[in-house]
């Protein structure tokens, strides 16, 4: 049903103790599942089997910035971490109708530390059935959670999927491609296609500002990797002036995943955008010069269209970028997604309505309202009522 949205935050975050959903996990693996323990210096971990103790990402947001400290977190008492309850007056606080809730990168990769896929798998599935039958089931039209996807094989990344789907889930997050690996495979192309039959939103929360999925190994499948030529890397060049902002759909159109499946829909989420304009000018030159020698001696296909033609028509998200918003023509308004990063240390909350009102400031009503609600809901399929008045300041 249609309600009246008139800021939905396209990028926060979930952080919360293991304990509220690893209830969830089958009684044969939960000896397995992750746990909070207490640091010596007072402050929360998770820990599992495999890997050292993890602090939470927990908010520091809505503190004077000489008191933000990542020494110590805590799960109990902290901002982001309570239940629905507590999460839609923190909205309310905001001014934020609604929020697209990611779960950090790490999470999924700590897991990891169980090597064996079907108790992984385990961990994913009853997290991801948490969040939607338990959490986001408190309030479905303001809580939008994104599906965490294993990394043990496209088959698996398939499963996941599309029994997500089948819960309501509105997108998938990838931490990975869906092979598992740091670099686009022709096995993911099962992914793609179920993703595309699913109608589901498949997003990337990037670290740090970087799409790269992977840090270990090559970023491309090369068919020829000539003696000699070891260091150099042609698709990593072309973002030799750009930064690893664009690295993954790069990668992607290289592989020519744009092109066998055209309505892909991909959302990159919290990497700002005053970065896009700077490297739509420089990329094409970038890939022009290097080109030819990449096909004849990597035997690397040309692009069927220039890189910075992948680069537009990708959704990108942005939280507090005044120079990206004044730029946003050169990338264009309906591929622009505002989030609150609530609640991580990037955030304005609870003063976000301050915030943007500061960052739009003469920016048509109509472009305010398709970054702060349009794009968000066409994307992800949420209904939406177009409220009377628009813009910045206007939540309620």
């Amino acid at each position: 049903m249609a309600r009246v949205y008139r800021a939905i935050s396209g990028d926060s975050h979930l952080d919360m103790s293991p304990e509220r959903w690893t209830p969830r996990v089958p009684a044969r693996w939960r000896d397995r599942a992750p746990k909070l323990v207490k640091l010596p210096n007072g402050g929360d971990a998770i820990i599992i089997e495999g890997r050292g103790p993890m602090t939470p990402g927990l908010a520091i947001t809505g503190k004077p910035f000489q008191e933000h400290t990542p020494e110590v977190a805590h799960f109990d008492g902290s901002s982001g971490t309570g239940p629905p309850e507590q999460r839609l007056r923190e909205q309310d606080q905001d001014g934020v109708d609604a929020e697209i809730l990611f779960t950090h990168p790490s999470y999924p990769n700590h897991w990891r530390g169980i090597r064996e896929n079907e108790p992984y798998c385990a961990m994913i599935r009853a997290y991801n059935e948490f969040l939607m039958l338990d959490y986001a089931a408190a309030a479905p039209d303001r809580l939008f959670p994104m599906a965490v996807i294993p990394d043990s094989g496209v088959h698996d990344a398939v499963a996941e999927l599309e029994h997500c789907a089948n819960l309501g889930y509105k997108g998938i997050n990838l931490h990975m491609f869906p092979s598992g690996k740091g670099f686009p495979t022709p096995e993911d192309d099962r992914f793609w296609a179920a993703a595309i039959h699913a109608k589901i939103g498949v997003c990337s929360h990037t670290v740090g500002g970087s799409t790269r999925f992977g840090r270990e190994g090559p970023v491309f499948q090369y068919k020829t990797r000539p003696k000699g030529l070891e260091g150099r890397d042609p698709v990593n060049l072309v973002i030799r002036f750009a930064g690893e902002n664009a690295m993954a759909p790069l990668q992607m159109a290289f592989a020519g995943v744009f092109e066998r499946f055209p309505t892909l829909r991909m959302y990159w989420s919290e990497t700002q955008i005053g970065w896009l304009p700077y490297t739509l000018s420089q990329i094409d030159d970038t890939y022009e010069r290097n080109r030819y020698w990449a096909k004849r001696l990597f035997d690397l296909e040309p692009l069927e269209r220039l890189p910075s033609e992948y680069l537009r028509a990708q959704t990108w998200g942005f939280i507090n970028d005044p120079l990206g918003i004044e730029l946003r023509h050169r990338i264009g308004v309906d591929k622009l997604m505002w989030g609150n990063d609530f609640a991580h240390a990037a955030s304005d909350w609870p003063n976000s309505q301050r915030a943007l009102a500061e960052m739009f400031v003469g920016v048509p009503e109509e472009e305010q309202y398709q970054m702060l609600v349009g794009n968000v809901a066409s994307f992800f399929a949420i209904e939406v009522e177009r409220p009377a008045k628009v813009g910045a300041g206007t939540a309620s």
